[in-house]
């Protein structure tokens, strides 16, 4: 078995696609040959700098390195590792078909391979650094073979998905692995994504510190700093709601909400969401926000789509960007709970 990064979309924006459909895709665009008879990489290099002409050799040799290993080197029984962006999550698959041309595309989904998810999205804390530093490595497609991951990321699943069992010895690793082509060449792959394990980082520390009703209490902070009055249920049964707010000083404003807040690591479902909707006719509130530090299971966006203007659902993603957003705001005593400091790096760019 070997294990292979892929990401769907440089933006997630396909993710729901390869979810859903139970695919991963090579997704360059225009790239309309079918892998399987090119005679070589070289054959592929060209394909390459006919759709983007003036590229640089070295990047097209990058993405012709991870391209032609989907058509000729993935294996059905590979495990494949797909980081979300649209959630603080991992999806792990295990690939079931041999590759497929698609000729009729749509652009830029030509190239595909069906996928088993195995399970729901894992939250990233329960990697250890040194895997979610190879995860991070600025290639769309590439084989993970260092720090013994496959074997790491079995054992994980025959624990339920519980914590890598070489975490602990992970922490403090600064550098991705480098990947390798088919032909030994090393993928220009060793950029540390410094964003993403800058959220990691601060997405342990609130678990850490605002586990249970504190957590709660974090978002009601968030919801404060953004202009509502609220309305904060005691520790223990909330009646169905953890946050009452409404905009403006006395929260007689609009929108006004009714909170449910689940601090667990674990996807929420669509009979918990459904439960939310209850609570907001209990209160009188128009709009309701739930906040699920795990994520949501794959179908419950899609089926709550017709509850748009009713019912907005935020990831961790969608918590940490407000915090970023309001962070300034907050109450000093929250602030001095997780202190953060803003700063400036440069961004890294794909070379030309």
């Amino acid at each position: 078995m070997s294990l292979w990064l892929i990401r769907a979309g440089s933006h997630g924006e396909f993710e729901s696609k390869f979810l859903e459909e139970s695919r991963v895709y090579v997704t360059w665009g225009d790239l309309s040959q079918n892998l399987l008879k090119l005679p070589d990489k070289a054959a592929l290099i060209e394909v390459l700098e006919k759709n983007d002409p003036g590229a640089k050799p070295k990047k097209l040799l990058n993405h012709a390195g991870q391209i032609w290993p989907f058509a000729h080197t993935m294996q059905k029984g590979d495990w494949v590792v797909l980081p979300l962006k649209t959630q603080q999550s991992i999806y792990i698959g295990e690939i079931t078909s041999d590759y497929h041309f698609e000729a009729a595309g749509p652009n830029p989904f030509y190239h595909w391979r069906s996928v088993k998810w195995i399970g729901e999205a894992i939250p990233r804390p329960h990697f250890g650094q040194d895997l979610l530093h190879s995860f991070g490595a600025f290639l769309t497609i590439c084989r993970i073979q260092r720090n013994n991951a496959e074997a790491r990321i079995k054992a994980m699943k025959a624990s339920g998905w519980k914590d890598d069992p070489g975490k602990k010895g992970s922490m403090g690793k600064a550098k991705a692995a480098p990947a390798n082509d088919d032909d030994g060449e090393e993928l220009d792959s060793e950029t540390i994504d410094l964003e993403q394990e800058g959220l990691d980082r601060i997405a342990t520390q609130i678990q850490a510190k605002f586990a249970g009703h504190a957590f709660t209490r974090l978002l009601d902070g968030i919801l404060k700093a953004q202009g509502y009055t609220t309305y904060l249920s005691p520790e223990g049964p909330d009646g169905g709601v953890d946050i009452l707010a409404g905009m403006g000083a006395l929260g007689f404003g609009t929108p006004q909400l009714c909170v449910e807040v689940k601090s667990q690591d674990t996807p929420v479902d669509r009979p918990t969401v459904d439960k939310l909707l209850g609570a907001m006719s209990k209160f009188n509130a128009p709009q309701g926000l739930f906040v699920s530090w795990g994520g949501f299971k794959t179908n419950v966006q899609k089926e709550l789509a017709q509850s748009f203007f009713k019912v907005r659902l935020w990831t961790k993603k969608d918590l940490l960007d407000a915090l970023f957003a309001h962070y300034d705001k907050l109450d000093e005593d929250l602030k001095a709970e997780l202190p953060l400091k803003r700063i400036w790096t440069l961004a890294a760019q794909e070379e030309e």
